[in-house]
């Protein structure tokens, strides 16, 4: 093996954190297509801190990491833009040497200047900076550290939200604006190297959900499923679970985001497995579910058939050009009038009192049957996040090139789900027709989950795991690759 010195070593290092697949000119493109919407302006952002367990290494804030690839911990991105054109510097954490015979060096400042192609200053020289701009009358606009988007307003006392109280309670009259809003404009369009990503998380999900269903078999635990799962996304070169790991099994299979996976598989129940790995950053976001037994009962075959049609009505009205929302509701349709023939609702158009009393007249869609064994939307965007941005969340609400998204209508049926409805006249009806097929059908979930890069041609399907029905039962009875064939040995 070819020796190379400490310094290029440790070049090497740092290039690979940055993650080779998306090159320092793309992240400041991503620089200086943020300054000219700025104009004028600081933009202060800060990153992931040093965990605070032994759990694994620190994952970068997906806003970060977009506009830096530095993924180590404890940093600020500050950028100043004038005229549009932007300043940009990277402050650092030092890590002391011995910290560093545990968890790594850290880049230096040379390092940050040579790979990052932004200047680098200690991070102890933050506040003094940003002091020091105050008096130039620019807006400053802040990116909040929070972990997630879905959790942003109760990830309240992060480091950086706490600084930028302090630092705007100091300055009084200081004009302070949210970066977010432009930040996810810009991720919601992704470029060819960010699609090369999606692809390659996508391959490595599509292997792990393969696995499992040539092991799923009674007797076994849904954490053998998780674990055969989660063992390939790592072979694919998967960093991590893009998500915690969803495989519920029977009951477990109606709870959406059930995360326990410590229940039996038992004969004749259904398990969804929402499951999929993460490739240098981006995350993929594929579900599957599949009869324990390995063949679908003749009702379980009729609901999984109208989940899938409802996902194939969903994606042909998802093409680029077309609004999103009819995806929405022709995948909504397509349940509705299956559920109605099955007894599961009064009719397609058949409406209840839901919880939280919506205003009908208004909203007739929030008070329709079909919702109380639908639950959920059926799309959001992939990339940096789980639930990153896309682009038909815009007002338009077209789906446009650059697109990623997830295509995922489910149907739950939980008797539960009657219990909790207000006790009023129209709810006591629609229960008392409806209680004796949902008992039938109880703890039934389904869910199937894809997928897709909106193109300039059309929609590019990048989750190619087994789905229909004759295709998932054909990879659970692979000779001599599952416990179930064991079984019969």
């Amino acid at each position: 093996m070819k020796r190379i010195g400490l310094a290029a070593a440790l070049a090497l290092l740092v290039h690979t954190s940055a993650g080779a697949q998306i090159s320092a000119s793309e992240y400041a493109s991503r620089r200086d297509s943020l300054a000219r919407r700025i104009g004028d302006g600081v933009v202060v952002a800060f990153g992931a801190r040093t965990p605070v367990t032994d759990f694994g290494p620190p994952t970068q804030l997906p806003a970060f990491h977009y506009l830096t690839g530095f993924d180590e911990p404890d940093a600020a991105f500050v950028m100043v833009v004038r005229q549009g054109v932007g300043s940009p510097v990277l402050f650092t954490m030092p890590i002391d040497p011995r910290t560093a015979m545990y968890y790594g060096r850290r880049p230096d400042s040379a390092a940050v200047v040579r790979e990052f192609g932004m200047a680098a200053r200690p991070f102890a020289a933050l506040r003094a900076t940003l002091d020091s701009l105050v008096g130039n009358g620019l807006t400053f606009y802040t990116l909040a550290d929070f972990e997630d988007a879905d959790f942003a307003a109760v990830d309240s006392l992060t480091r950086g939200r706490v600084f930028t109280r302090d630092f705007v309670a100091a300055h009084a009259g200081l004009k302070v604006k949210d970066a977010h809003p432009m930040v996810s404009a810009l991720r919601a369009r992704k470029t060819p190297a960010e699609l090369a990503l999606l692809r390659k998380a996508a391959a490595a999900s599509v292997a792990g959900h393969r696995a499992a269903m040539r092991l799923a078999a009674p007797g076994l635990h849904e954490y053998d499923l998780q674990a055969a799962a989660e063992y390939e996304f790592r072979r694919g070169g998967a960093s991590r679970p893009a998500y915690g790991s969803i495989v519920g099994s029977g009951e477990n299979g109606t709870q959406l985001h059930y995360m326990k996976d410590r229940g039996p598989l038992q004969a004749g129940d259904l398990v969804v497995i929402d499951a999929a790995g993460e490739y240098d950053g981006y995350a993929a976001d594929v579900t599957r579910t599949l009869p324990v037994s390995g063949r679908f009962t003749k009702e379980q075959r009729i609901l999984y058939q109208l989940v899938r049609d409802a996902q194939e009505a969903a994606v042909r009205n998802a093409k680029p050009g077309m609004v999103f929302r009819v995806a929405q509701d022709s995948s909504l349709a397509v349940r509705a009038r299956g559920l109605a023939r099955l007894g599961l609702i009064e009719g397609p158009d058949a409406q209840y009192d839901p919880p939280g009393k919506p205003d009908c007249s208004a909203r007739p869609a929030a008070c329709l049957q079909v919702n109380v064994w639908t639950i959920h939307g059926i799309s959001h965007g992939l990339g940096l996040a789980v639930h990153d941005p896309a682009q038909f969340y815009s007002q338009d609400g077209t789906v446009k090139p650059g697109d990623v998204f997830t295509v995922e209508p489910g149907i739950y049926i939980n008797t539960a789900f009657l219990d909790i409805l207000p006790d009023t006249p129209r709810n006591r009806a629609f229960i008392a027709k409806v209680r004796p097929v949902a008992e039938r059908l109880n703890h039934t979930g389904i869910r199937i989950e894809d997928d897709y890069i909106a193109t300039d041609t059309g929609l590019e399907w990048i989750s190619p795991a087994p789905r229909e029905v004759g295709e998932v039962e054909a990879a659970m009875s692979v000779a001599g690759n599952t416990a179930r064939d064991r079984k019969r040995r």
